[in-house]
């Protein structure tokens, strides 16, 4: 199974180091060097969370030459903080974008959504004979829920906005989907947490300025992460590299999540892969579970990668979940099999 194409839609507006700086306290130069944000996109007047998906959509459509009407299946990946609430994105992107013969559904794991998804459409290629394309695509700009003068919450002023999408299809060029793992952590799920808006406390008149992350328990939340992150991230990277046949050190590209630059720089570390091996998205800040896809098209695009290179995209979403998938890069279609 194929991914044929790649899409990305980034908003036009951008907030520097310094406009994060302004809004939270945090000295720029921690902004830019310790939590590695030198810019991030930010959403404009008409980029709504579904609509960003929809523009992703379209441009991954034109990347794998296929029409919406040759869609089977479409996977949304928009986060639940969208358009409107309690609401299927993923029917209404279906219609938006002409793919009415296709059936739609949306998929939540936060950050790691992109990275199941893909896992899921192979799967569904696989088991579906009479299927050949199907359609991930979705939006993300969770960063409006961010308090910048929470301190507890400062891991999180990365968040940015944008849209992404991909097109995997039976057979072309693209990239070959291998093996993939998962792992998750439900002791995190109550970690981060918006605390109202749900049915233990229903969004009021008088509580709407805590309709914003919030993390009940700071200093144990980082203690525990510090412990096990990194090795849930390795431990998920060696486990998809096994099943698609290639040592870590071995991987072409890692096409990883934006998270603070020190963290970057020890998964690589500790997998064997040197750092010109990956893009560190500074310039983009982090856009969900869009940033494997991102990540992916870009070494694709600046032609970081060879004709069989071996590739893993990786991302780890609040919860706690850790993913990863691995893809070998076909710049032409493969031959069929005998």
């Amino acid at each position: 199974m194929i991914l044929r194409g790649l899409g990305i839609y980034l908003p036009a507006t951008r907030w520097t180091a310094a406009d994060i700086a302004l809004r939270s306290g945090v000295p720029e130069a921690i902004v830019r060097d310790k939590l590695g944000i030198h810019g991030k996109t930010v959403p404009g007047p008409d980029d709504h969370s579904n609509a960003m998906g929809i523009r992703a959509a379209r441009a991954a459509l034109a990347d794998a030459d296929i029409g919406a009407a040759q869609i089977d299946v479409l996977i949304s990946i928009t986060e639940e903080y969208k358009e409107y609430p309690v609401w299927t994105a993923g029917i209404h992107a279906a219609h938006a974008l002409g793919a009415h013969r296709a059936y739609a559904y949306d998929l939540g794991q936060k950050c790691g959504t992109a990275v199941l998804a893909l896992k899921l459409a192979r799967d569904t290629l696989a088991a579906n004979p009479d299927l050949n394309h199907i359609l991930i695509a979705g939006g993300y700009r969770n960063g409006d829920l961010v308090d910048y003068r929470d301190p507890a919450t400062r891991f999180l002023n990365n968040l940015a906005a944008g849209g992404g999408a991909a097109v995997v299809s039976r057979d072309g060029p693209g990239f070959e989907i291998l093996g993939a793992a998962f792992h998750t952590d439900g002791s995190f799920a109550e970690d981060v947490i918006i605390p109202v808006g749900g049915t233990r406390e229903v969004l009021r008149a008088d509580n709407l300025a805590r309709y914003r992350f919030h993390v009940p328990d700071p200093a144990g939340m980082k203690a525990r992460l510090e412990q096990r992150s990194l090795d849930n991230f390795v431990h998920v990277i060696e486990q998809a590299c096994a099943r698609s046949g290639i040592a870590p050190h071995a991987l072409a590209y890692v096409a990883m999540l934006h998270m603070k630059r020190s963290a970057h720089e020890a998964v690589l570390e500790r997998i064997g892969v040197d750092a010109g091996r990956s893009i560190y998205l500074a310039d983009y800040g982090h856009i969900g579970q869009i940033d494997p896809l991102l990540s992916l098209k870009l070494a694709r695009d600046q032609q970081r990668l060879r004709d069989g290179d071996v590739a893993v995209l990786c991302a780890a979403g609040i919860g706690y979940v850790w993913n990863a998938i691995c893809v070998r890069y076909r710049r032409n279609a493969p031959v069929p099999m005998a």
